[in-house]
């Protein structure tokens, strides 16, 4: 697989940018300090997440521990200007106000090649280090760019992607592909480029996994590209939050989760560890990366990731249509 994530589990860093609420400075480092104690040597970041917030941070954390022990992703596809701006006054496609709390830096668009050799160097300062490992190109879909995402896709494609071939086989990176939360821009990206894999949020998760399993995850397990899982908890809605695709949930997908949970309370297995653990099931999968923005939430994914799930649960979600027929799960336990 052309994509691994150490022990299959990362630390997504979109929480430290302040997404939903403000987080105390000492909280988030907190929080990356105990994904380090308890073995997490995957954490992946992104520009967009607090306009350089989440990035500044997970610098600082990580500063104290050797480079060669952790492996280190980010995003290309946005700069951060100097200049400054209303966070609550961003347009970002359907994620409106989704980091209003984060820095008030300007971010632009930019996936030419030029822009994402910028993108890089932007983000080694950001994150107090000389290399990066994955470079994800971030969001030039349809849940940001509208009608003219597929202008944006083109732009990227020959931009971006050409500028993060050359960083691969140069070795200056290892691996890239796109950091997405619509399959559709996955599907593009394999018929026009050789990325290594995708970081796809939202997309293959216990309550959204139809549409991938149609062709990118069979194609992505046939060329041994590896699939990073985002979100795997669809933005907190099936770890008992009120957000689904960063918004207020809607009533049909809250009701959907409570049919779930109905299910696992009769073998009295928490639903957090059946997202995890579905996810984690499918053979093109190479890790998930659940964020965090305590620290007790992170020794509790790893345990959720490792509880016992009994074959019967699986079959009587298939069964009641909650989960797709042909989406491999554990063999249960």
């Amino acid at each position: 697989m052309r994509i691994t994530i150490p022990n299959r589990i990362g630390f997504g860093t979109a929480p430290l940018g302040n997404m939903f609420r403000e987080i105390p400075e000492q909280e988030a480092l907190d929080t990356v300090e105990a994904a380090w104690q308890a073995g997490i040597r995957y954490f992946d970041g992104a520009p967009l997440y607090g306009a350089g917030l989440a990035e500044i941070r997970l610098g600082e954390a990580l500063s104290n521990h050797p480079r060669d022990e952790y492996v280190l992703g980010t995003k290309v596809g946005r700069l951060i200007l100097d200049e400054l701006e209303a966070p609550t006054q961003r347009d970002l496609g359907e994620k409106g106000g989704l980091f209003e709390h984060g820095l008030p830096n300007k971010i632009v668009y930019d996936y030419t090649e030029e822009g994402t050799l910028r993108s890089i160097e932007d983000s080694l300062r950001r994150l107090k280090t000389d290399r990066l490992d994955y470079a994800w190109i971030h969001d030039p879909a349809k849940d940001f760019h509208g009608d003219k995402w597929l202008t944006v896709f083109d732009t990227a494609m020959n931009g971006a992607a050409k500028a993060l071939t050359r960083l691969r086989e140069e070795g200056v990176i290892k691996a890239w592909g796109l950091g997405v939360n619509r399959v559709e821009a996955c599907e593009l990206a394999l018929d026009r480029a050789d990325p290594d894999g995708f970081l796809i949020a939202g997309r293959y998760t216990l309550l959204d996994h139809e549409t991938a399993l149609g062709k990118l995850m069979p194609a992505c397990e046939s060329r041994g590209l590896g699939i990073v899982v985002g979100g795997p908890y669809n933005s907190g809605l099936l770890a008992g939050g009120e957000h689904f695709e960063y918004q207020k949930a809607p009533q049909a997908m809250i009701e959907r989760v409570e049919r779930i949970k109905l299910i696992c309370g009769r073998f009295n297995v928490d639903i957090k560890s059946v997202a995890l653990q579905f996810s984690l099931a499918h053979p093109a999968v190479a890790g998930i990366i659940p964020g965090a923005s305590r620290p007790a939430r992170i020794s509790e994914n790893i345990a959720l990731a490792a509880a016992k799930i009994p074959a019967d649960l699986w079959a009587l979600l298939k069964q009641n249509g909650l989960i797709a027929g042909n989406a491999p799960v554990p063999l249960g336990n």
